[in-house]
C-alpha cells in the first residue's frame, strides 16, 4: 500500500509517498515560501536503480492550489509519479475541535465540519483544508483521510482539559485545552514501547516534543491524561517565538499602558515571544552559540527555556504517580545533549539522571542516556509524523475496506 502524506501549512506544503510495507519513502518535497515573490520547490525521487534523484524550481507560486499544481507537474517531469500507485492520501489537520476524536475518512460532509471549526486554529486549518479539497479534485478516486494533531490529546479527563472559565465559554465557544503535536506524541509513546519492549499499555511516560514549537505530554497506558498546549499551540513550555505559559492580566495591563490592539498582542506573543523575545534569536543553536560567547541574554533564554521543561517534568511525574520513562524528542531534543542535561539536571531524588557519556550519542535510531543506575529510563526517540500520519491512514482505510 502506498500512501501520500500531506502537510499544507500557511506559507509552505510538504509531502511525502511511503511504501507503507517498510515505511519506504519513495517519492516527497516541500514547497515554500507560498505567496512570496519567489517560491521554492524541492522534490527527491528514488530512481529505477534505487538512487536518489532531486530537482529544486524557484518561481512564484501565488497560493495553495497552485502549490499543489506545481507539485503534481514535477512529479510527472520527474518520472516518479509513473512508479507508484496511491492507495490513499492523508492529510495533517492541525485542529479537530471536540468532533473529530480519530482519524476520519474525508468526504463533503468532514469538509464542511472542518470548515466550521477553522475558527478554532484560523492561521492553520484553512490552508490544511485548501489541501485537502486540491487533493480531491486532483486525485478523486483516491481514498483520503483527515489526521488530526489534537486527536491524541482528546483522551485528557474533563479536569485536565477544562479552564476555570465561565461555562458558556466552553458550552458556547468551545473554549477547552486540546492539546497538540498529538502525532509526533503517539509515535514517540510506541517507539519508546517497542525499545523497552513493553506493551504500551503497561508504561507511564512523558514525552518532550523540543522544536521550534515545544510541548509535553503525560501518557498513562498508551492514553495521554495531560499536555502543555492548550486551546491554542501557546500554552505551555516557552518555545522559540512563542511565550508559553503566561498571566492573562498582563494583556490588559499593555493594552491600558500603550493601547496595543489585540492583533498585536496576538502577533507579539506568537511570533515575538519564546527564546526570540528574551535573546533576539528563535533558532536554539544560535542561541546557544551566542551563550557560549558571553551573551548574558541567551543564557538567560537556555535557562528559562530548560527551568519550563523541568517543571513540566515535575508537574507530569505528580500527575501519573510513577515514571517508567522520560523521552525526548524533535529537533531540539534529539539533537541538543546540553538541553536534555540541563533540562534534568536536579531531578535525581525522581530517579532521573543522566549519563554524560551516552548523552552525547548521536541520535539516529533510539538511544538511551540514563545513568546506569537510574530508576527512570530516558530515552531520545526520533519523531516521524509524516510515517504516524501514513500509518493511522492506512489503519482508518483498513477498517472501512
Amino acid at each position: 500500500m502506498n500512501i501520500l502524506v500531506i502537510n499544507s501549512g500557511s506559507s509552505s506544503v510538504k509531502y511525502q509517498v511511503l511504501d507503507m510495507a517498510d515505511g519506504t519513502v519513495l517519492s516527497g518535497g516541500r514547497l515554500e515560501r507560498i505567496g512570496e515573490p519567489e517560491s521554492r520547490l524541492t522534490h527527491h525521487w528514488r530512481d529505477a536503480a534505487g538512487a536518489r534523484q532531486e530537482i529544486t524550481r524557484r518561481d512564484p507560486v501565488p497560493d495553495h492550489a497552485h502549490a499543489f499544481e506545481r507539485i503534481a507537474t514535477v512529479m510527472r517531469e520527474s518520472g516518479s509519479a509513473g512508479q507508484f500507485a496511491l492507495d490513499g492520501i492523508g492529510h495533517r489537520v492541525v485542529h479537530g475541535g471536540e468532533r473529530f476524536r480519530a482519524p476520519t475518512r474525508i468526504d463533503r460532509e468532514v469538509v464542511e465540519a472542518l470548515r466550521a471549526i477553522s475558527a478554532l486554529a484560523p492561521l492553520h486549518n484553512p490552508p490544511n483544508l485548501t489541501g485537502i479539497e486540491v487533493c480531491l479534485r486532483l486525485f478523486p478516486q483516491v481514498p483520503q483521510v483527515a489526521v488530526f494533531d489534537t486527536a491524541f490529546h482528546q483522551t485528557m479527563p474533563v479536569h485536565a482539559f477544562r479552564y476555570a472559565v465561565p461555562e458558556s465559554w466552553y458550552r458556547g465557544h468551545q473554549v477547552r485545552r486540546y492539546g497538540f503535536h498529538g502525532t509526533s506524541h503517539a509515535y514517540v509513546a510506541r517507539q519508546a514501547a517497542v525499545h523497552l519492549q513493553r506493551p504500551l499499555e503497561s508504561l507511564r511516560l512523558i514525552t518532550l516534543h523540543l522544536g521550534n514549537g515545544a510541548s509535553a505530554a503525560a501518557i498513562e497506558a498508551g492514553r495521554c491524561v495531560d499536555t502543555s498546549m492548550g486551546f491554542t499551540p501557546l500554552e505551555g513550555l516557552m518555545m522559540g517565538t512563542r511565550c508559553g505559559d503566561i498571566d492573562p492580566a498582563i494583556l490588559f495591563h499593555l493594552n491600558r499602558e500603550t493601547g496595543i490592539d489585540l492583533e498585536d498582542l496576538d502577533y507579539q506573543l506568537n511570533q515575538e515571544s519564546g527564546l526570540k523575545g528574551i535573546c533576539g534569536v528563535n533558532d536554539m543553536r544560535e542561541a546557544q552559540r551566542l551563550a557560549a560567547a558571553g551573551d548574558e541574554r541567551a543564557r538567560l533564554a537556555i535557562d528559562m527555556y530548560c527551568y519550563r521543561i523541568r517543571k513540566y517534568i515535575g508537574a507530569y511525574y505528580a500527575v501519573l504517580g510513577r515514571l517508567d520513562a522520560l523521552v525526548f524528542t524533535a529537533g531540539i531534543g534529539e539533537n541538543s545533549p546540553p538541553i536534555r542535561k540541563q533540562s534534568c539536571a536536579g531531578l535525581d531524588r525522581f530517579g532521573i539522571r543522566i549519563d554524560e557519556a551516552r548523552n552525547v550519542q548521536a541520535c539516529t535510531e533510539v538511544i538511551e542516556i540514563q545513568a546506569e543506575d537510574a530508576a527512570v529510563r530516558v530515552l531520545v526517540v526520533p519523531t516521524n509524523e509524516e510515517l504516524e500520519i501514513a500509518h493511522q491512514t492506512r489503519a482508518c482505510l483498513m477498517v472501512r475496506a
